[in-house]
């Protein structure tokens, strides 16, 4: 794992924070004897940065294939798996693609940029892929696989030449008057894109900081312009623009808000939750 700083979550470190019930909560040290995985996790999430200068030092070979399979494990909606990752590791193309991305420069110095891209063909292109590996796991059963395929379909498939996307858009608000209606992909493809990328950035940073590297997510950046100059098809959409390798320098200092003053329990009454200050 990458280097530890020392001053994270200083003031934290030992402290037990409330439950609902304002009883304490597990200590960092009860943590650590009890549920050693999750202490070691804490600390990897405690520690990654975003970090905006790299040195030149180029990643092992194999490394981003590693880091790109943690990534693709994270979850996506129907198993559809839509997130592609577009690996710029080309000295020349870094450079070009530096302006499309507002100058930043550690766009050009990363020895490798990866691009998080939804898939608005992901329906056409990874159902009957993603569902017959199923099958053939035994993960799923082939009448879940019948109705699984004709509940995507309607939450995703914009229909003939594109315009099916309008009717779902009229109906969801009529439907909500009767009963619960879900956002539908269909109607809102570029944020459920989002969200579907974001889950897979986030396994990547993590992975990277596991492995001694530094990352920082970019959304900084001209979609049009990157799509131009990656040559893009049109059916991917640019969620996030992530450069990786070895930190120049020390890793920054970062602080958080106190965790109880982010969480409310059994709805939202607009107040901390019990026992925080």
């Amino acid at each position: 794992m990458g280097q530890i700083d020392p001053h994270v979550n200083a003031g934290n470190m030992g402290k037990s924070t409330a439950s609902p019930g304002g009883n304490p909560a597990r200590s960092d040290q009860d943590t650590e004897a009890l549920y050693p995985e999750l202490a070691a996790f804490l600390r990897l999430a405690r520690t990654r940065r975003s970090v905006r200068h790299f040195k030149d030092t180029p990643l092992p070979q194999g490394l981003i294939e590693q880091l790109l399979t943690a990534a693709q494990w994270a979850p996506s909606g129907y198993n559809l798996q839509p997130t592609h990752f577009i690996v710029i590791d080309s000295p020349a193309l870094k450079k070009k693609l530096r302006p499309a991305c507002m100058g930043q420069s550690q766009v050009e110095e990363a020895p490798a940029v990866v691009l998080f891209a939804g898939n608005r063909n992901a329906l056409q292109h990874n159902m009957e892929a993603t569902l017959q590996a199923d099958l053939d796991a035994g993960a799923i059963t082939p009448a879940y696989a019948r109705q699984i395929r004709r509940f995507i379909q309607l939450a995703l498939d914009p229909g003939l030449g594109g315009t099916g996307w309008m009717w779902k858009a009229f109906l969801a608000p009529v439907g909500k008057i009767m009963m619960p209606v879900p956002s539908i992909p269909a109607v809102q493809k570029t944020y459920w894109l989002g969200k579907q990328a974001a889950l897979c950035a986030m396994n990547f940073m993590l992975a990277a900081h596991a492995a001694g590297l530094a990352t920082v997510p970019m959304e900084g950046f001209d979609e049009s312009r990157v799509r131009a100059v990656c040559e893009l098809p049109a059916h991917l959409h640019v969620v996030l623009v992530v450069p990786v390798g070895y930190a120049a320098g020390d890793m920054p200092l970062k602080t958080r808000l106190p965790l109880q003053s982010m969480i409310s329990y059994n709805g939202y009454q607009g107040k901390p939750a019990a026992g925080s200050t």
